[in-house]
């Protein structure tokens, strides 16, 4: 007789065959490609070169020998500490404003999130013509003001933060969304009864809205992460990472190793580095942040 397989056993099954795809796809384009940058990491790898020679540490050795990486470590350290949460309180303002039934709400909606379907490069080069010292509209505005002009992307001292207020305003808008997706959930009566008790909108905000959304604010937060720590785009369009390597990031330190200096195997140190610390600052976050998160029923 043929053997009958249990419910579990089937429904395992079933999810196997369901999950294979995805698994091949991130085997292939992911889990494959970390461990060949962990091997090219402790070789002398050349771009279009067959040799590979065992160099052990010395990769490591050199890379915290190296001041420009430490200096692109700074860069994309001030980038993520300024942008996530300058970011993170713009959407969460615009979605706590356009969480209610006004005519035309969503055509503010769509209004704000349009940047981010802008495409990067196209972004880049808009910002790049706002930013411009001559003829930009910014240093027009200013100048009408009374305020003196700005070199933007050719000062290191404005550089990267004219990135950093290009960025907010290409991912605020995506956050906006994620956020007013929770608000939508957030019960109303919990609202009527605070007024009712004369609590005011900023209360509302602090003490019943942030605690229910609590957990897709921290999911946006690990997402806005992963989308600082992944800047390139707009360095490569915008800078190309100066002046004065003053909005040098660590992609495109590794961009420059290893398609500039064809250095494959120093490029997969550089990565390496990147994606142990991007693990280790989410594992840290989970372990504070993640802790606070106040889930409904629980």
């Amino acid at each position: 007789m043929r053997r009958i397989l249990s419910a579990p056993t089937r429904e395992a099954m079933v999810a196997a065959v369901m999950l294979l795809p995805s698994l091949v796809f991130l085997a292939a384009f992911t889990y494959w490609p970390i461990l060949r940058s962990l091997y090219f990491s402790f070789h002398d790898v050349m771009l279009g070169s067959s040799k590979i020679i065992y160099l052990g540490w010395e990769n490591y050795e050199r890379l915290f020998q190296d001041e420009l990486f430490w200096k692109s470590f700074r860069n994309t350290a001030f980038y993520t500490l300024i942008t996530i949460p300058l970011a993170l309180t713009c959407a969460l303002l615009l979605a706590v404003a356009l969480d209610s039934k006004i005519r035309g709400m969503a055509i503010y909606r769509s209004a704000f999130f349009y940047p981010v379907m802008i495409p990067s490069v196209a972004a880049g080069m808009v910002w790049v013509f706002l930013y411009a010292p001559g003829y930009g509209p910014i240093n027009g505005m200013m100048d009408a003001l009374g305020l003196p002009k700005l070199e933007w992307l050719y000062s290191s001292d404005w550089a990267m933060p004219a990135i950093i207020v290009m960025s907010i305003w290409k991912y605020s808008g995506y956050f906006m969304l994620i956020l007013l997706a929770a608000l939508q959930l957030v019960p109303r009566d919990l609202y009527e009864a605070a007024k009712l008790d004369g609590v005011s909108a900023w209360h509302q905000l602090i003490h019943i809205t942030i605690p229910l959304i609590s957990p897709t604010i921290y999911f946006v937060i690990i997402i806005g992460i992963l989308h600082s720590y992944q800047i390139f785009d707009y360095v490569f369009v915008m800078t190309l990472g100066g002046p004065a390597d003053a909005t040098n990031v660590l992609t495109f330190y590794i961009y420059q190793n290893a398609f500039q200096y064809q250095d494959i195997g120093f490029a997969s140190t550089v990565a390496n580095m990147l994606l142990l610390f991007i693990g280790g600052l989410i594992a840290v976050i989970a372990s504070t942040i993640g802790r606070r998160v106040h889930y409904l029923g629980r």
